[in-house]
């Protein structure tokens, strides 16, 4: 998502308190496993003995947003407590039975937090690969309706978030309205794209790109989805 502000909090367990479960040593063991994934993936983070849950450590990924509030993302939570209290068990490869260890996860915490902080934090003017509506054509009669909506099936097959605007609005109103919405790219579709087979591209990012293929198009789109970069 590519949301920079953030630290891993270490939410470990406060010694002196009796609501955990489990043994001191399965505690150190799961402390240091989160200590280590820490380190490995050299992250900016801080402990906070208390925050555990009951049954195991977390690591927190608290992120500040742009007015300096602080939030919870996602969490990992790793869990050596639960597995022994309902006696789970699996075969390993030579046979014997082992306890496993129980991750308990959740990559994006609430998902309506989330939607709130990248809507903030970009403003609304998502990269091409986050945007909900990716590319907007406009047809300029009715007689390129067609090939519009053509094209923007064919965005649609490969995955990419395209619609067309039949709102019937004049020109100069559609192509506001799509600038007002934050559309990462725009078409203008008139008699000469129909012809040429071929799109007049205007991006937020960059600005006019002119004439492009239509096959080329979709393969820059695909890829910017994939790199997770503006088209």
């Amino acid at each position: 998502l590519q949301l920079k502000n953030f630290k891993a909090r270490l939410s470990f367990r406060d010694p002196a308190s009796d609501k955990y479960i489990g043994s001191d040593q399965a505690w150190e063991k799961a402390q240091g496993a989160i200590r280590r994934a820490v380190d490995t993936l050299g992250m900016e983070s801080f402990e906070a003995p208390g925050e555990a849950a009951f049954y195991g450590p977390k690591l927190d990924f608290i992120f500040r947003d742009i007015l300096d509030r602080e939030w919870q993302l996602g969490t990992v939570q790793v869990d050596y407590n639960l597995p022994e209290r309902f006696d789970l068990e699996y075969v390993a490869e030579d046979g014997t039975r082992q306890r496993p260890i129980m991750i308990h996860r959740a990559p994006f915490g609430s998902l309506e937090r989330l939607t709130g902080i990248l809507i903030e934090e970009y403003g609304g003017d998502f990269p091409f690969w986050l945007a909900p509506v990716q590319a907007r054509l406009l047809p300029v009669g009715d007689a390129q309706l067609p090939f519009a909506q053509e094209v923007a099936a064919k965005m649609r097959s490969h995955g990419i978030r395209a619609e067309v605007d039949t709102s019937g609005e004049r020109l100069g109103k559609a192509i506001r309205n799509a600038e007002k919405a934050k559309i990462p790219v725009m078409s203008v579709v008139g008699a000469k794209e129909v012809e040429a087979n071929s799109l007049n591209i205007r991006t937020r990012a960059a600005g006019e790109l002119g004439m492009m293929p239509i096959d080329h198009v979709v393969e820059k789109m695909e890829q910017a989805n994939r790199n997770r970069e503006n088209f």
